[in-house]
């Protein structure tokens, strides 16, 4: 036991040592920084609502409900179906005041936030769905100019819940490829003109996220015929469009 050597220690340079405990120290200090901004992000979303604005949003959601079934029962108007195939719409109100009924059917056309836009097929029972959410949305006839540049520019794929921009060709043909899709062009066509696989090429872009438009809409839930801002606006979706893409 006597005759062992003691055994050196390693040494570290002091330079080191000051290094690590400068990124110990930044370290715990970004992590008090995350944890205020969660709390007060926590603490600016909650808000107490008073027993009176329950029973507003209450009363707002069966009004709504009311409205709702009142438009389901006007005809639909058929000859919207001999001017295009291919329909453009975004969403523009609904919080509180929806009843679940008009969310339900929101959802049903992938329209779940404000702002967001989806191309669809104008059929009857689409046709039926937008009169009953009028308020909520606006739509029209989009032309090859807007559709090609709401898919180039704001055009998103979703795969395995992974959102990727549309700017690899081997992602389209991946997904499409079965359908003869291999390319962001084949897109735009495919949408432009309606074809046979319209409906996978949708379900395999997200829906369009665009910009709050300055001006362009005044918060008015009246039909865009009489001065507000909902309902069917024909070829004048594409001013809109080129608003907020």
């Amino acid at each position: 036991m006597a005759d062992e050597e003691p055994q050196a220690l390693n040494y570290v340079s002091e330079i080191v040592l000051k290094k690590r405990k400068n990124n110990e120290d930044w370290a715990i200090r970004r992590r008090e920084q995350l944890e205020q901004r969660v709390k007060k992000s926590k603490s600016d979303n909650f808000v107490i609502k008073k027993p009176e604005q329950f029973i507003r949003d209450y009363r707002d959601r069966e009004a709504d409900l009311i409205k709702m079934k009142h438009r389901a029962k006007r005809p639909i108007k058929t000859s919207n179906l001999s001017q295009s195939k291919l329909l453009f719409v975004i969403r523009i109100q609904g919080k509180s005041d929806m009843h679940p009924q008009t969310r339900k059917l929101l959802y049903s056309l992938r329209l779940r936030r404000m702002f967001t836009g989806v191309f669809v097929k104008a059929n009857e029972r689409t046709l039926s769905i937008l009169q009953k959410v009028e308020p909520y949305v606006t739509y029209g006839y989009p032309n090859l100019k807007s559709v090609n540049e709401l898919i180039y520019k704001k055009g998103l794929a979703k795969i395995n819940k992974q959102l990727y921009p549309l700017t690899d060709n081997n992602i389209i043909e991946q997904a499409l490829g079965e359908h003869k899709i291999i390319c962001i062009e084949d897109i735009v066509n495919e949408i432009a003109n309606v074809g046979p696989h319209f409906k996978e090429v949708c379900n395999f872009l997200c829906p369009f996220n665009l910009n709050k438009p300055e001006k362009a809409l005044q918060g008015k839930k009246k039909p865009f015929r009489i001065g507000g801002d909902s309902g069917n606006r024909e070829d004048l979706i594409n001013e809109l469009i080129s608003k907020m893409n």
